[in-house]
């Protein structure tokens, strides 16, 4: 009784430990809060059971994610990656880290999307959101310190372009009107800085939050419009980032003339990507461009001091 009784003293006066995060001011955020360290516990403890098929292979939670960024060519990425026979790919876009819905379905979910792969072979998975989601750099390394990101990147001011090119088809398709790129570049006769598609192109932003979890050797980035004018050199740096035996050759790309970007040959056989891919930009006017160019002048020359690495950007 003596000893319960000085349990229960040490236990009152026991000085609390400060976070060192700030405290959560919400439910939902405390919510956030302990699915984290959920998350982080489980996968620590490998508390989750890995789905395994006869054949010897099964389902497991990926070791390199493709983070982004989105209209910089993850999906040629991916593809192109695929062709490795070490490496098993994820078709869709899970998008577990940055979607609540999903991310409280626990990692054995995340598990579950995966594509079944052998023990030598690299478990990959793409959600081009990710680089722009605050929450996601830590929920990723709450999951795997150690994990291998990639990240490809092309010209922000042509990103911005392709961005905007993609949801415009995507309305044409279902027969919805959609404003011209001018009406979201332009507000009060300035560049609409405030415009999504702009801020995403801040790379400089997005890194930075990143590299409060991994370090810069564990994220490679891909030069996407490299990637685009001649993929077997891109290729090849993945390879040796991700410590793969070199499989993926020259031979294994051609270049489709008539859609105007490279295919790719597997085993005799031909596949190029979708036809939604390589969609020509809508014209603008050739100021309101420049003033694109301008306004990433800055924050391009930040990123690149920050990765210690140029782009041939405007």
């Amino acid at each position: 009784m003596a000893a319960f009784l000085l349990g229960a003293v040490l236990l009152i006066v026991q000085p609390q430990i400060v976070p060192s995060r700030p405290a959560m001011n919400s439910k939902a955020e405390a919510s956030q809060s302990v699915q984290r360290e959920l998350l982080k516990k489980a996968s620590q403890k490998n508390d989750f059971k890995e789905n395994i098929h006869p054949n010897g292979s099964c389902q497991q939670l990926p070791q390199t994610v493709i983070i982004g960024v989105r209209k910089g060519g993850t999906r040629a990425l991916l593809e192109m990656l695929s062709l490795h026979p070490d490496i098993a790919a994820a078709e869709s876009e899970v998008h577990f880290f940055d979607w609540e819905d999903h991310y409280r379905n626990g990692l054995q979910w995340y598990i579950n999307q995966m594509p079944f792969s052998y023990p030598h072979q690299i478990t990959v998975e793409k959600t081009p959101a990710y680089f722009t989601s605050p929450k996601v750099p830590e929920r990723v390394y709450n999951m795997n310190q150690s994990m291998r990101l990639l990240l490809i990147l092309r010209d922000p001011s042509e990103r911005v372009l392709s961005d905007y090119t993609q949801v415009f088809y995507n309305h044409m398709q279902k027969h919805k009107p959609y404003p011209s790129i001018e009406e979201f570049l332009v507000k009060d006769g300035e560049l609409n800085v405030d415009y999504k598609a702009i801020n995403r192109s801040l790379y400089y932003i997005h890194m930075q939050n990143w590299l409060k979890y991994f370090p810069l050797d564990r994220i490679h980035i891909v030069d996407g419009d490299k990637l685009i004018k001649d993929p077997f050199p891109e290729i090849e740096k993945v390879e040796r980032f991700l410590k793969l035996s070199p499989q993926i050759n020259a031979s294994n790309f051609y270049f489709n003339k008539t859609k105007g970007f490279y295919c790719l040959r597997d085993s005799g056989r031909e596949r190029c990507l979708h036809e939604s891919k390589g969609r020509a930009h809508p014209q603008v006017d050739a100021r309101l461009l420049e003033k694109l160019h301008e306004y990433f002048h800055e924050p391009n020359k930040k990123f690149f001091e920050l990765v210690g690495r140029t782009f041939d950007w405007h």
